[in-house]
Formats: structure tokens, sequence, C-alpha cells
């Protein structure tokens, strides 16, 4: 999070919102990276209070996230239920000393567990169920309207992150060009509704818990109107990041098609595949790299970067510079 946005987040501004939500004094802290998370307390259950900067997102924003989830969970699928507040709001709005706002909202604890890159259970069986339930949700999402009073999701393309001049470093005009690009390109696909419609667009491993039977999808904060294949693509792009070294290519092929061939047979047992899918799924791969080096400019400060980071920062402007996705799809 901005140091900025950090000085403003308060104990008090915490604490506010557990008192609107009726919750517990103790919380533990999940994250801070776009927004706050904490697991909170209510008669000693579990529950998961995020809070938002205005600066991040806005209250109709969120409410057109919470919209969509509630959507999917009346349509049988694994997502967090939303919960309103003592006052039977979704959305509280708590002032900070600087008369910016921070939003609060209550969402039920995903079940299962996370799942490490690295674990056993980070097997095809896995795969193949991480890829229905992605389906299932692209089914849901083709009937669904925005309720009365609710603004319309925005679209990818409206994404702050886009404004690639914006965050990357004015001396990396190759990047920003071959950047603007790729987006370009994305921008001319064609939008039917079996293609295109509200997805979660960031369905990686840190997004969902698994209980070994079951994925568990959670984090709306970023679902927009994108194309079916980027869910498709986010995945398999995590997967290979976290997994496997930039070096081992040969093994991010292997293990690229491998996690890809299950994915699409559990995809498949939800929806119905997106027609030119796997054409598309390579331009959603440099997506992310683009959208990916916008965001960690923007997040992390020069003097906060660790060699970890500074390494993946070289390897993803490497690849915006050769015009490669991060593997080949066979």
């Amino acid at each position: 999070m901005e140091q900025t946005v950090n000085l403003q987040m308060t104990g008090e501004v915490l604490n506010d919102f557990l008192e609107r939500f009726g919750l517990e004094p103790e919380v533990k802290k999940l994250g801070d990276f776009e927004n706050y998370v904490f697991e909170t307390y209510r008669a000693g259950h579990p529950y998961i209070m995020r809070i938002t900067h205005s600066t991040h997102r806005y209250k109709d924003e969120i409410l057109s996230e919470l919209d969509w989830m509630k959507h999917l969970y009346c349509e049988g699928l694994s997502v967090p239920e939303v919960f309103p507040s003592l006052g039977g709001s979704l959305v509280e709005e708590a002032a900070a000393e600087d008369g910016s706002i921070f939003y609060g909202c209550l969402f039920a604890k995903a079940r299962g567990k996370a799942v490490s890159v690295r674990s056993e259970q980070f097997s095809d069986k896995l795969f193949e169920k991480w890829g229905e339930v992605t389906g299932r949700m692209h089914r849901a999402t083709k009937n669904y309207q925005p309720s009365e009073g609710i603004k319309k999701r925005s679209s990818w393309d409206e994404d702050d992150l886009l404004q690639i001049e914006k965050y990357y470093p004015a001396e990396e005009q190759e990047l920003v060009e071959n950047a603007k690009e790729v987006i370009s390109v994305i921008s001319s696909l064609p939008k039917k509704i079996d293609n295109f419609g509200i997805i979660h667009t960031d369905i990686h491993s840190g997004n969902f818990f698994y209980d070994g039977e079951e994925v568990h999808v959670f984090d709306f904060d970023d679902a927009s109107y994108h194309w079916f294949a980027s869910d498709i693509a986010i995945p398999l792009y995590y997967s290979l990041l976290y997994r496997i070294p930039a070096s081992e290519k040969e093994e991010r092929q292997r293990f690229g098609q491998l996690f890809l061939d299950s994915f699409i047979n559990g995809y498949q047992k939800g929806n119905q595949l997106p027609e030119g899918w796997k054409e598309h799924v390579p331009l959603f791969l440099m997506l992310r790299d683009v959208v990916l080096y916008a965001v960690l400019h923007k997040k992390i400060a020069p003097e906060d970067r660790d060699d970890k980071l500074l390494a993946m920062m070289d390897e993803i402007a490497e690849r915006i510079k050769c015009k490669v996705p991060i593997v080949k799809i066979g």
C-alpha cells in the first residue's frame, strides 16, 4: 500500500468499522497490498473484513462488485456471502484525517485452506477443480444483470494501470510502446455473450482456498467486463511465475502444458470453451506482464524492492521487450 494511505489507516478507522459491523476488537491482519484485509470475529466465528481507500475504489465500484458476488452465490457458486453492517449497509464509510474516505465491507471466510504452489496438493486434481469453478463462474455471468441502482461494473480497459506512461519509467520507451501494442491488439478482439462478460480476472492460487474436493474463490476486487480467456490465462501465468524459475524454460513449458490440459478438462465441465481461446490466451499472458509491471512500479517504492522482486521485474521487462508470453501454448 502507498505510504500516504498507510498514514491515514489508523486504529481509530479500523475500530470504527468493527463497531459498525458488530465485530470483536481482536483482529488478524491478512494483507495490505491494494486493500486492508483482516480476519475478524463475531461470537467467536470468523469473518473477513476488507477496508478500501478511495484512491483504489469508489463506493459504487464496491457495490457493483458485491452485487455480482451475490449473483454468483445465488447461482450456487462457492463464493463468500456478503453481510450488512448493523445499520443495514453492505458498504460503510469512514473519513480519514486528511478528509479522504475508507470503505468497509464484511464477507464470510472461505472454507478450506490456501494451497502452496510447491505442495503435493498443487496437482492435476486441483487444476481440474480450478478450471471447473472458473467455467461455472463464466456460465453464471452470462445471465447477470446489475440490480436496480447498481452501477455497471467497469470494463477491463478502464483500469488505471493501463495508463502505461503513468507507471512505467520514462526511460523505458520500448516497453511502453510494446505494452500499448498488446493492449491495442486485445481491444480489437470480438465480444460475444459466450466469450465476454464480468469475470474475476485474478483467480491465482492466493485467491482461493481448497478443501481437498472443491475450490472456494474469494477477492473479487478486480472483477471487470473482460474476455473469458483472461481467466484461463491468469491461473496459468501465476502458477508458472511462482513455481518455476525463468531460467528453467523447458520445465516451465512442460508444467505449463500439464497445468493447462487439466485446467481445460475441468473448465469444460463448467462451461463451453470460448471460441478462439487457444489463440487468445497468449495475448492475456502478455497483458498480465504489462499490468503486473505497472502495479509493481505503482505500489512498491524503489527503496523497498528486494533482490527477488527486482529479478522478477527484470524477467517481466524482458518478456515485454521481446513480445513473448511467459509460456507457449501448444
